[in-house]
């Protein structure tokens, strides 16, 4: 099959061309880079990147196929996908298709062939913009009128594009533990997680209050991860906020961490590029140990913000830039972090995390 031409337009005017992958057609959305040589189904399936187009720094991506117990929901939830080179047949045994299917199936539009590192480069330079993928349009200036209309991240809420719209169960309801799950755009590997703890898990939607999710009786409740600008959740952090003066033990993961924080009257600011991958390291300030972490996230709580808290402390950074990784209540059975210590395909380092919040709901 001859190879079909895709382009690719950043909003500071820069040109990719390449071909196409996955559906033919058009997408936009705010591009990001993923430092990931592994787990990309893991990746492309995570509710925390809707609204993001995906550039993988690893420059061989979909030779192993895709496999139904690697998805991290019921879809893929990429704006689309960038690579240097794409495998549009796989090698592994245990595959069940390939990426291109899958990327057919979900309607994902992506290019290949491109220099992912020069992109990367100018991602890291310039920051994150919005950007266009289009297999069937090729004018530059119809595209760019295209682009013009696509929205900021920066003040974007996306969660309600991916929460669930009816609570539901996960778990053996006689469980040792009963948590109350904010589903904001939840991994399913924070659930198994948790399960395989022994708790019964019931997942609630965003808009859930605390009242709500006390007639479940819960020993915990637990925040989850997510897309979009956490400022922008006005009635989500309001509703945390409540939560935390339950004297009910919480756990935040991303965004769950962040409207944790911004209920405490900390600030959240947009990064200049973020942090995608699975080998960010980060130090446990508490224990003095490193953790080398997956992380997703293009927003990050102040740490001046924090460090004007007299009730919050600082309990984990991440080491390559030294912005804020994890806090603790000093008062309540309360901590979030930034990162992802559900981390599947891995790494595992940080899955202590849940070991933690088990702890708090036993005392």
């Amino acid at each position: 099959m001859s190879n079909i031409p895709a382009i690719l337009l950043l909003k500071d005017g820069t040109v990719f061309k390449g071909n196409s992958i996955g559906k033919v057609g058009t997408t936009t959305g705010e591009i990001a880079f993923n430092t990931g040589m592994t787990g990309y189904q893991e990746v492309f399936s995570d509710p925390s990147y809707v609204g993001q187009i995906l550039t993988m720094a690893s420059p061989h991506i979909g030779n192993y196929g895709v496999h139904p117990d690697e998805k991290e929901s019921s879809s893929m939830k990429i704006a689309g996908l960038i690579t240097k080179k794409f495998s549009k047949i796989y090698s592994r045994d245990a595959a069940n298709d390939s990426l291109q299917n899958e990327m057919l199936k979900d309607n994902v539009v992506g290019i290949s062939d491109i220099d992912t590192r020069a992109l990367v480069r100018i991602i890291r330079d310039r920051g994150a913009q919005n950007c266009i993928i289009s297999s069937e349009e090729f004018d530059i200036e119809k595209l760019k009128a295209i682009l013009d209309k696509v929205p900021s991240m920066d003040g974007l809420e996306l969660s309600s594009k991916v929460s669930t719209k009816e609570a539901y169960t996960v778990g053996d309801e006689n469980a040792l533990f009963k948590v109350a799950l904010l589903d904001i755009g939840v991994k399913s590997s924070i659930i198994s997680n948790l399960v395989d703890r022994g708790c019964f898990v019931k997942v609630f939607p965003m808009d859930t209050n605390l009242k709500t999710m006390q007639e479940f009786n819960p020993n915990g409740i637990m925040l989850s991860n997510g897309p979009g600008d956490p400022s922008a959740m006005t009635n989500v952090i309001e509703n945390v906020k409540e939560m935390t003066e339950s004297g009910l033990p919480i756990f935040g993961i991303c965004l769950g961490h962040q409207v944790l924080a911004l209920g405490q009257g900390l600030k959240t600011i947009k990064m200049h590029n973020g942090h995608r991958g699975i080998n960010h390291p980060v130090k446990n300030l508490k224990t003095g140990k490193g953790e080398i972490t997956t992380q997703n996230h293009g927003f990050v709580v102040s740490m001046e913000s924090i460090e004007e808290n007299p009730n919050i402390d600082l309990t984990h950074i991440h080491l390559n830039d030294e912005t804020a990784a994890g806090i603790e209540f000093k008062d309540r059975k309360i901590f979030s972090v930034q990162y992802h210590p559900e981390a599947s395909a891995g790494p595992h380092d940080s899955r202590y995390l849940f070991d933690q919040f088990i702890a708090n709901m036993k005392s």
